[in-house]
């Protein structure tokens, strides 16, 4: 590839370029003042941009005498025009990794880089460097004690949007009519074994196995719960819940 410099009146623009790029001109234009103009224009035989009609934008803006420029002269017409639509489009496939994007931002922004330089709206820029982390006043992984009076009482339904959380007992079909307000139940999620200690990963009663019943009194818990689960179907009639 060989890149010639030339003056910018010998650099054409393409009369019928598909690309609105005004909005681009100044931003690109302070990309080149300080990068310097890396990507050369890329021109067919006849001096016709192909590639880089807002470079040639910003060049102009700049007050630039020359700039370089690439001929694509082995291309066909047909070339030519498609080149001209995939340098763009192909552009568009690529994403940010937004993970990664913050950091390399923030690593900029701790050295005093000016960010107004990247492209990048000032609301991006807020929006990007804001981890949605606020320092808080305790320690994220201490558990509070309990209240003495718990702020919700059994038979206390919260509606929640859509959904519906019912402080009650999984063995009485009554309380899950009251919760269930007529839907049809389409999944039942269980976690079997039941009443078998764990071992603590954390200080929490359930970890560390302070929640067990005796096997008595868990196969008469389980038989209430698991029971009502089982028992509660669907009226095929009518498509309406119902009890067997």
């Amino acid at each position: 590839m060989q890149i010639e410099m030339w003056t910018l009146d010998r650099v054409r623009p393409y009369e019928n370029n598909p690309r609105n790029n005004d909005k681009a001109v100044d931003a690109v234009a302070a990309s080149i003042k300080e990068f310097g103009f890396a990507q050369p224009i890329v021109v067919d035989s006849d001096c016709v941009i192909i590639v880089g009609h807002t470079r040639l934008k910003a060049a102009q803006k700049l007050g630039l005498d020359r700039v370089p420029v690439v001929v694509a002269s082995h291309l066909t017409p047909e070339q030519v025009r498609a080149y001209r639509i995939a340098d763009n489009k192909t552009a568009e496939i690529a994403e940010w990794n937004y993970d990664l994007l913050p950091i390399e931002l923030s690593a900029l922004q701790e050295a005093n880089y000016d960010l107004g330089l990247l492209g990048f709206k000032a609301e991006e820029l807020a929006k990007l460097l804001d981890t949605g982390v606020n320092e808080g006043l305790t320690d994220p992984d201490d558990i509070p004690e309990p209240p003495d009076e718990a702020v919700t009482q059994p038979g206390d339904l919260w509606i929640l949007g859509n959904h519906r959380l019912l402080c009650g007992n999984s063995s009485s079909p009554a309380d899950l009519d009251r919760l269930l307000a007529g839907a049809v139940i389409h999944l039942v999620n269980t976690d079997p074994p039941y009443n078998v200690k764990v071992e603590p990963r954390s200080n929490n009663a359930i970890a560390a196995g302070l929640s067990s019943f005796t096997n008595d009194g868990a196969a008469s818990r389980l038989k209430g719960g698991q029971g009502n689960a089982a028992s509660f179907g669907v009226d095929h009639e009518t498509g309406k819940p119902k009890h067997a």
